[in-house]
């Protein structure tokens, strides 16, 4: 990793890059350290996850050196944490078209999309001590030059970047940019700027007619707005108007 933070030009985040070949979760290693006390912007890497995982304890599909896998540790207020997650995703979508040029897009909550199939997918997990906020990880994982078919699982709603472009891209390349790009929204969500209206402009659900699952109830309606706080108000069939934190 040592390329990488040679050619790194950030203030924060990945200052400190623990690498790793292959490990269980990067998320499990990052909330352990953040526990430790490491300091903020500290990033766990690997090539390899053997029990990654996504939102709703799904599984991470990544053969080896296929995508990036990394979980950041930040150490924001409270009130910080609905825009932390926003810019996991935008942070994602502007590398993207940094390094390829493709546009791309956030199916809300936090996936990436490229012509509809999934490229990354952001996961942010709390770290509490008693009732405080000790840390906040949150987890990227892109998919640079995973072949989906070898995935039958996820075949029909995967992509990866080399498979939307028709080229190679070199990993430590794409995470330094992707480092910058988190490090330049976290210094603007510190500042106390607006990341939301940007995120938002890339989200594609407004307006979808969905269906949300959040814990054990389902709602389905139209997306009227998605909101500052990241949740999301459906209008029902009947009319109502229903607000839900987070879902699927």
């Amino acid at each position: 990793m040592e390329v990488v933070l040679k050619g790194l030009k950030t203030t924060l985040v990945g200052r400190s890059i623990h690498y790793h070949g292959t490990l269980p979760s990067t998320m499990d290693l990052a909330r352990k350290l953040a526990a430790e006390g490491v300091q903020e912007g500290t990033v766990v890497l690997c090539d390899e996850q053997t029990q990654g995982r996504g939102r709703q304890e799904r599984k991470w599909f990544a053969p080896a050196s296929s995508s990036i896998l990394m979980s950041v540790i930040f150490r924001p207020s409270i009130q910080q944490l609905p825009q932390l997650n926003m810019l996991g995703s935008l942070s994602v979508v502007h590398t993207i078209e940094k390094v390829s040029g493709i546009e791309s897009s956030i199916k809300w909550p936090n996936d990436v999309l490229i012509d509809g199939r999934k490229v990354a997918g952001i996961l942010m997990e709390n770290v509490l001590q008693g009732e405080s906020l000790q840390a906040a990880i949150l987890g990227v994982g892109l998919n640079l030059s995973l072949d989906v078919s070898s995935c039958p699982e996820i075949a029909s709603i995967a992509t990866s970047l080399s498979a939307q472009s028709g080229r190679d891209f070199n990993r430590e390349d794409v995470l330094r940019t992707l480092l910058q790009e988190m490090d330049i929204l976290y210094q603007a969500v510190k500042r106390g700027e607006d990341v939301y209206h940007q995120w938002l402009f890339h989200v594609e659900t407004l307006g979808k007619s969905v269906r949300v699952k959040s814990g054990r109830s389902e709602e389905e309606g139209l997306a009227e707005s998605i909101n500052a706080d990241g949740s999301i108000t459906l209008r029902r069939a009947d009319g109502s108007l229903v607000t839900i934190a987070t879902g699927e």
